[in-house]
């Protein structure tokens, strides 16, 4: 990691569909140049939780910190914030009737004044690190899963963003897939400097990438923690539903045995 100092730091975030509590009071932070894993069982709030902190979903109460900045999404400083983020949705989010390569391009068009001979450049570079140098001209429809994830990552990374959201990257992928996306979320973060917040699911991600992992109840609508998911599982210190989680498939005995 490049440094200790927070990235992100949220306070008391409660979030709510109408009556239905989804987390409450969730204090936690990311550290600049980490990859923070959100993890959880289905239904927990893990995606909920991603939407809050790209400002797709209001807070119920508490706050959203980035920097010195308090995240409004729809205050005056909301877009600039969000301009500071790359995110990578389930699916790729790609225009089907666009081609990678003008996928690449949007947001250098709509953000930038660079030329486009400029633009193509860039384009070519981001898709070069993604490992899909050559494939600009590709239509979302004629590449396989993993490669629609990198030019969904491709495009994340496009105006060099300090902090890169995924949600559920490797979701759909073959393991050898996900292993290759796992390993180029880590080398864009070395490469970039930049700091990930990763929601997943699987093992296998979590315990090949996550610097702390942040583990969400479903049952107490609370985190039950926050720390590096190897240091989590043979802790007895540890809450039994967070063991349980990380050695999915295995007898874990209860803390209090």
């Amino acid at each position: 990691m490049s440094g200790t100092k927070d990235m992100i730091k949220v306070e008391g975030l409660t979030m709510r569909y109408g009556d239905y509590t989804v987390m409450k009071s969730l204090d936690f932070n990311v550290r600049r140049g980490e990859v923070k894993v959100i993890m959880g069982g289905s239904g927990c709030g893990k995606s909920t939780l991603l939407k809050h902190l790209i400002g797709l979903e209001r807070a119920a109460a508490g706050r959203i910190t980035y920097g010195d900045d308090v995240f409004d999404p729809d205050g005056p400083s909301g877009e600039a914030i969000r301009r500071r983020f790359g995110v990578l949705f389930q699916g790729g989010a790609l225009w089907s009737s666009m081609s990678v390569a003008e996928n690449v391009a949007l947001p250098l068009e709509e953000y930038t004044d660079l030329k486009p001979a400029e633009i193509r450049e860039i384009v070519e570079f981001k898709l070069a690190l993604v490992g899909l140098g050559g494939f600009g001209h590709r239509y979302p429809s004629e590449l396989s899963g993993g490669m629609r994830k990198r030019a969904g990552l491709a495009r994340a990374i496009a105006l060099d963003p300090e902090i890169l959201f995924f949600d559920e990257p490797s979701a759909g992928l073959d393991p050898l897939s996900s292993r290759r996306l796992d390993d180029l979320i880590l080398e864009l973060r070395d490469a970039l400097g930049a700091t990930v917040v990763v929601v997943t699911h699987e093992l296998a991600s979590i315990f090949a990438i996550a610097d702390r992992a942040l583990f969400l109840d479903v049952d107490t609508k609370t985190a039950l923690c926050d720390a590096n998911p190897h240091d989590l599982i043979d802790d007895p210190a540890v809450d039994v539903k967070v063991r349980q989680f990380l050695k999915r498939g295995e007898t874990v005995s209860n803390v209090n045995d």
